[in-house]
């Protein structure tokens, strides 16, 4: 039973931590603040469950260490479902796409804005958009089914001020 709790117990504070962190990157030092307080309190109570005797039951390493990786892969994935903060798009396609794809684009509800550049051997069409990160993988499928040769990058970004359908802080 008391495995079960390090690993439980380091799976939730890890899971925390990696929230927490990304909260706080993306400007929201409050929340961050919070889960703090609750992480910081399960990993005194935690650390002194796992140090107690731990030389005479070596399984509470092994258990704090499953918890350490599991709590790592689950935060991830929250974090990621969850989708905090803006990350910005760039799209580069062939210049007779770019009108389409921009269009089907702004159609959809995004802000697109689109450049003139030259490839190796052709004109393209950079097309830049703010978007929700929790968006990022439909918008990506929708920009493959009308070119599936486009080139699309992803950068988070950290708060933006300003701009079509954007919040301002």
């Amino acid at each position: 039973m008391m495995y079960l709790f390090i690993v439980v117990a380091k799976v939730v504070e890890v899971s925390l931590a990696t929230i927490r962190m990304v909260l706080i990157t993306k400007g929201e030092r409050k929340i961050g603040a919070i889960i703090a307080f609750f992480e910081v309190s399960l990993w005194l109570v935690l650390v002194s469950s796992v140090l107690d005797n731990i030389m005479e039951d070596p399984l509470k390493i092994v258990a704090y260490a499953l918890g350490f990786s599991c709590g790592n892969y689950l935060g991830s994935l929250i974090e990621e479902k969850i989708g905090i903060g803006l990350s910005e798009m760039q799209v580069i396609v062939k210049e007779d796409k770019g009108v389409k794809l921009a269009n089907m684009l702004r159609d959809s509800g995004y802000a697109v804005t689109v450049m003139h550049g030259e490839g190796k051997n052709f004109p393209r069409q950079i097309l830049l958009m703010y978007v929700p990160r929790k968006r990022i993988k439909k918008i990506a499928a929708r920009i493959r089914e009308v070119e599936e040769n486009a080139v699309v990058t992803v950068s988070d970004k950290k708060a933006l001020y300003g701009g079509f359908g954007m919040i301002r802080k």
